[in-house]
């Protein structure tokens, strides 16, 4: 049954603990704010790695940047067409890959390549899961589960730098 086609005016709940729904949402929104910084602090080994000025090397993360904020105003529309929990689940198997393959790049152009579609499935993951976390509480405990999930995304970009620079010196 869909959300909001509860039946016989009774409020649509999901049979699974809601809470659990939010860990599940938590942990993909981390990996996409921690993607946004984890970089950072590696431009330099980046452009050493794969024999590039550092001009060219800042492109992997504007092109992850810019992937990401093309995708998040159609996110909307892409999972009314695909279905939320069908463009979720692709959304972060894409990640997923992209990830993968931006850490076993080979050249910068690889790189570049992998960040936009880490970026563009990223971008996604955010306002998908934020409506799966709204559908999945009532009403009056909706403040709480934002509230946790914001901490997901305070969090992420803190640990970043320093998450980067502890996978680059290893």
């Amino acid at each position: 049954m869909e959300p909001g086609s509860a039946r016989a005016g009774a409020p649509w709940r999901p049979a699974v603990n809601p809470w659990l729904i939010a860990a599940a949402m938590i942990l993909p929104t981390f990996m996409v704010a921690l993607d946004t910084s984890v970089a950072n602090v590696s431009l330099p080994y980046i452009s050493g790695s794969l024999s590039s000025s550092l001009d060219e090397a800042t492109w992997v993360l504007t092109s992850y940047l810019v992937a990401n904020a093309i995708i998040l105003p159609i996110s909307g529309w892409i999972s009314q067409v695909l279905g939320r929990k069908r463009f979720l689940i692709i959304s972060m198997v894409v990640f997923t890959f992209a990830s993968f393959f931006s850490g076993a790049a080979i050249s910068l152009n690889m790189l570049i390549v992998a960040r936009v579609i880490q970026g563009a499935s990223g971008g996604a993951l955010l306002p998908i899961s934020q409506a799966v976390l709204l559908e999945s509480f009532p009403l009056e405990k909706r403040a709480e589960a934002m509230a946790v999930y914001a901490l997901g995304v305070i969090v992420a970009p803190v640990v970043g730098p320093t998450l980067g620079g502890w996978i680059t010196d290893s």
